[in-house]
């Protein structure tokens, strides 16, 4: 087995031979691996994540306790953080850096399915870009979510401080500077996100 680093990331390049591993397979090897993280795309590729930096972590943070608050007050739900890998309908397991999830559709999941990674697209979920991502290859994630069916998706930007909103319809909205705040809409009623927390 070969690792390729290219564009900020690891893509473990398997022998023309090697069989993909099924969902269970992928789960226990990256549990046998803690000290890296992983992603599977469609086709069986597996990413290699690089860590988080501390700025890319303070950021993280803050989108993660707004949004465990707004849920706390509301029970709509739950929420995972950037560990947490989900398998999407199309087979890619992904891990967003803040994702929710409806009480409904999370408690329909057997006790091995949550263990695990759900099989399941989150209905939100947040990307907050790193120095080292590659926008193109950020806006094809986010597109694979949508098609997988999330229903609210933002990408977002802190160099530029620039924020694409993904919607399940189809549509792309961008948002340009930080004094704004981003909405939950009718997916997360009442959810408010001010951007300046993220400078």
């Amino acid at each position: 087995m070969n690792m390729l680093l290219t564009n900020g990331f690891s893509v473990l390049k398997m022998p023309r031979d090697f069989r993909p591993m099924t969902d269970d397979e992928f789960f226990y090897y990256c549990q046998e691996n803690p000290d890296h993280k992983f992603e599977r795309a469609a086709d069986g590729t597996i990413i290699v994540m690089g860590q988080t930096g501390g700025e890319t972590g303070k950021r993280n943070s803050e989108l993660i306790i707004d949004l465990g608050i707004w849920n706390r007050s509301t029970k709509l739900g739950f929420v995972f953080d950037s560990s947490t890998g989900f398998i999407l309908p199309n087979g890619a397991v992904r891990s967003p850096d803040a994702a929710w999830v409806a009480a409904e559709r999370w408690n329909a999941l057997s006790s091995d399915e949550r263990k695990k990674f759900p099989p399941l697209c989150p209905e939100f979920l947040v990307e907050l870009m790193s120095e080292s991502d590659v926008l193109r290859m950020a806006e094809d994630k986010m597109r694979e979510y949508i098609d997988n069916g999330c229903r609210l998706a933002w990408l977002i930007d802190p160099k530029t401080e620039t924020v694409r909103i993904y919607r399940s319809d189809g549509s792309v909205q961008v948002i340009q500077g930080f004094d704004n705040t981003l909405l939950g809409e009718d997916i997360l009623p009442g959810f408010a996100f001010t951007l300046s927390l993220l400078r």
